[in-house]
């Protein structure tokens, strides 16, 4: 696992780092070593969606001081989920959540937090050999969703959704996808795996990415976390640390991860 780094909060990525998360976004999924449960939500029908009207959608609010996030919530979805801190696994790709935490999101560390300046990303299962993941829905997302990051200052930054779009894997532009709209927003992109499943190279074909920017504040609920939970993978101790630490794509209890 690679956490090395904890700069860069409430600053957008420039030069090196900027690069290593584009490529780290790229990377990642495309080392699946099982198929999938069975058919996850059919993102491969979803096209990328145009840019909605500004004048259909509320406006932005202005980024809020740095603070780490803590949970995701969306509440049409019924998705409550723990948000972890990760940085990039030895292939170079962004380190997803262990496979026996199909119900947890990653969130990329070294880029900015939820609610400031930039473009927060995190990143989470769509599913794996044998349940769902905390993202398996996330391709039914549309304009107008309200997404909330709980975040550890006790604030919520409320997200509103402006585009879903499914992003081939092959000959893509990473910075158009996962790049700040505008930098003087606080925005985020909520990315798993998506399009249509290789059984014969072991990966999705593409990228669901939700992008949405900050519209509003408010303070956390006092109920503590009970995040959702999709039926977690049953399988040998052993056999989950191997594909865990291997980074080889051997997520034999994996079916996405993108």
């Amino acid at each position: 696992m690679s956490e090395k780094r904890t700069g860069g909060f409430g600053r957008l990525l420039t030069g090196a780092a900027w690069v290593a998360l584009l490529l780290a976004l790229w990377l990642w999924g495309h080392d699946i070593a099982e198929e999938p449960i069975s058919t996850a939500p059919v993102t491969g029908d979803v096209k990328p969606s145009s840019r909605p009207p500004a004048h259909g959608l509320p406006p932005a609010h202005s980024p809020l001081p740095g603070a780490g996030p803590q949970t995701l919530t969306i509440r049409s979805m019924g998705l409550r989920a723990p948000v972890e801190g990760h940085g990039l696994d030895p292939q170079g790709g962004v380190e997803a959540p262990p496979y026996d935490r199909p119900n947890t999101v990653a969130w990329y560390k070294d880029g900015p937090e939820p609610g400031t300046a930039g473009a927060a990303v995190l990143v989470g299962h769509v599913d794996t050999k044998t349940s769902r993941g905390v993202f398996y829905e996330l391709s039914t997302a549309r304009p107008g969703l309200k997404v909330n990051v709980v975040r550890k200052d006790g604030t919520t930054a409320e997200f509103t959704v402006e585009d879903v779009a499914v992003v081939p894997r092959d000959n893509f532009d990473a910075n158009k996808a996962y790049g700040p709209r505008d930098p003087k927003r606080a925005e985020l992109r909520l990315v798993t795996c998506g399009g249509e499943y290789d059984r014969e190279r072991h990966e999705y074909t593409a990228n669901v990415v939700v992008s949405a920017y900050l519209t509003g504040t408010g303070r956390a609920p006092a109920d503590p976390v009970k995040p959702s939970k999709p039926a977690p993978p049953k399988q040998p101790a052993e056999k989950a640390e191997t594909a865990e630490t291997s980074g080889s794509g051997e997520e034999s209890d994996e079916s996405d991860d993108s």
